[in-house]
């Protein structure tokens, strides 16, 4: 499936990314403090060419620990230049920093305590910094252009192609396994499903905005506070379109499931047709327990900086920094200025 860009009418940059781990810096913003006490390390590492579960690993290896005994908050990409928090059980603090950074090329930022260990979606979201080589002569002016855009509009918050897999068919895989078909692993068919509602959710929005209805709010809608992350169903739409321009709430997207949260009057009528169209009843969320939930539709980007300073350099590009919620995809937002499929390794996929 295309997904359309929201600056369609805006020509892009073009342009190349990931020529070294170093143009692809990302930061986790944690979802809170570690306390100082309690059973679980905190570490604060950063590190370039290694994913994620790699860092388990050689950790694991390190301190005697299993796998399971080591937290973390999202997934990682390999290329890139990373700084990410894990969590360690009953390792002690004195010289956890110099026994990683003697047998790790990482640099350890800093320990400390916690009485939890991290686990997938313990985080606020990330800080990204990404420099994109090789753009076109004006790169600068159209890229100017292209943020004002997304920062008057927002941005549709569609899940990355890294999300279906290298060949593409995990959604389709998934939508097998609904259907009472496909792998046993408990952890396999939760993985495939996932991709499944996730192709649905894009595919909702792709409709939404064929339609026109992405800068505004729908009869029915259920929409969420930026602020608080409650939910409610679109009553009024005079009184509650004001607080959407304002950026105060959006509206979200289906992850279709038994106990998902049901929209009304117009959007239920869009959401019942994409599900239509799946052919497949929504009785087999139920059977397989897969209870779906909401996803912002739009994301507010207010604070995008471009920085041209390389752009006359041999590198001859531009720095993109901007800061993107949990389960939000940086891709989504490149993709926009390049007006290229941008397709990277792991982000963090933690679902709102």
């Amino acid at each position: 499936m295309i997904l359309p860009t929201i600056t369609s009418d805006l020509p892009g940059i073009g342009g190349a990314l990931k020529q070294a781990p170093e143009h692809f810096v990302v930061e986790e913003i944690p979802l809170y403090e570690p306390s100082g006490e309690g059973d679980h390390l905190y570490v604060n590492l950063t590190r370039r060419g290694w994913n994620t579960r790699d860092v388990v690993t050689a950790l694991a290896r390190v301190f005697g620990l299993a796998a399971d005994d080591i937290g973390f908050a999202g997934l990682k990409d390999r290329q890139a230049l990373t700084t990410q928090t894990f969590s360690l059980l009953r390792v002690p603090a004195e010289d956890a920093a110099v026994r990683i950074s003697g047998e790790l090329p990482f640099q350890v930022n800093w320990v400390s305590r916690h009485r939890n260990k991290l686990r997938t979606g313990h985080l606020l979201g990330n800080r990204f910094a990404i420099f994109v080589a090789e753009v076109t002569p004006d790169a600068m002016p159209r890229a100017t252009a292209v943020a004002a855009a997304l920062r008057a509009r927002g941005i549709p918050n569609f899940f990355g192609a890294q999300r279906f897999g290298q060949d593409g068919d995990n959604a389709a895989r998934g939508r097998e396994v609904l259907l009472g078909r496909g792998p046993r692993q408990r952890w396999l068919r939760r993985f495939l499903i996932s991709a499944f509602q996730s192709e649905l959710f894009n595919r909702y929005l792709v409709q939404r905005i064929n339609l026109g209805a992405f800068d505004h709010l729908l009869a029915g809608d259920v929409a969420k506070k930026h602020g608080t992350g409650g939910l409610f169903v679109v009553e009024d739409l005079d009184r509650e379109q004001p607080r959407f321009a304002a950026g105060e709430i959006s509206f979200t997207g289906p992850l279709f499931g038994a106990k998902m949260k049901a929209a009304a009057e117009e959007s239920a009528a869009l959401e019942a047709q994409i599900l239509a169209q799946a052919d497949l009843p929504v009785q087999a969320f139920k059977k397989a327990d897969v209870d779906g939930g909401r996803r912002f539709g739009r994301l507010l980007l207010d604070h995008i900086e471009l920085d041209a300073s390389e752009l006359e350099t041999d590198h001859g590009g531009l720095w993109l920094r901007f800061t993107l919620p949990k389960g939000a995809y940086a891709t989504v937002v490149l993709r926009e200025f390049m007006k290229d499929e941008v397709i990277l390794g792991e982000e963090d996929e933690g679902d709102d």
